[in-house]
């Protein structure tokens, strides 16, 4: 038989107990209460993953979009900082910020971007930077609460560029992370820890195994897609499948 799971007053999706509901459904509402009933997937709905870089301004605005995206078609957002230099020694490219003309077009751009959006746009003066305190930290939240470390990742990005948060100091990583309720004692201590730097640099390498040479990078179900521009695209891959 079917299995269906069936969506709350608040449009939510419920399944009893986190499983499956197969054959009878027993509602805990009248029997003249509608609900509407969608048939499940065999398995949950992968998240999308993002892959980016703390100093890549059009991650910075995709960042602020692509939880509100992902939640719109029942996703979540799996959270992959690396570094682009790993990528770029690949393909002999340079970051926008350090790359002649095309340094000067990509600030114009943001700064743009910026005022369409509403948003703040304060990077450091110093930008690019590289940011792998920023990025270990984040794995070393990680390896305990997914969840905490998305904040992180979040803020860090955010930060960096609406208040110049310096991704190259560990103190100003774990101060971040304070105000996010999380160690700032522990965060310090994970910075340099060998197996942590061990975990950001395989994350590296599998970004460039599976093709990433750019930030933000996407993952929908194995497809990919390249750039803050992509988002549109990636919404109407998730409404409507693949083309």
């Amino acid at each position: 038989m079917p299995c269906f799971e069936y969506a709350r007053e608040d449009g939510q999706l419920t399944r009893a107990n986190n499983e499956h509901v197969c054959g009878s459904v027993s509602f805990g509402a009248t029997r003249g209460q509608e609900w509407q009933m969608t048939t499940l997937r065999e398995q949950d709905k992968a998240p999308l993953e993002f892959w980016f870089d703390f100093a890549s301004g059009y991650a910075y605005f995709a960042a602020l979009e692509i939880e509100d995206l992902a939640e719109r078609h029942g996703r979540t957002v799996l959270w992959r900082p690396f570094t682009l230099g790993a990528a770029f020694k690949v393909t002999g490219a340079q970051r926008l910020s350090r790359t002649p003309l095309k340094r000067e077009y990509a600030r114009h751009d943001w700064q743009r971007l910026a005022r369409w959006k509403s948003v703040p746009f304060n990077p450091p003066a110093d930008h690019p930077k590289v940011g792998l305190p920023a990025i270990r930290a984040f794995y070393y939240v990680d390896r305990e609460d997914a969840r905490a470390a998305a904040r992180l990742a979040k803020n860090i990005i955010v930060h960096y560029f609406q208040d110049s948060l310096d991704t190259d100091n560990p103190q100003a990583i774990a101060t971040l992370g304070l105000k996010l309720g999380l160690d700032s004692d522990r965060i310090l201590a994970g910075i340099p820890d060998p197996d942590v730097k061990a975990i950001a640099r395989r994350h590296s390498e599998e970004a460039i195994s599976r093709g990433v040479f750019g930030s933000p990078w996407i993952f929908v179900d194995g497809e990919p897609f390249w750039g803050n521009d992509r988002l549109s695209m990636v919404e109407r891959w998730l409404a409507e499948g693949p083309w």
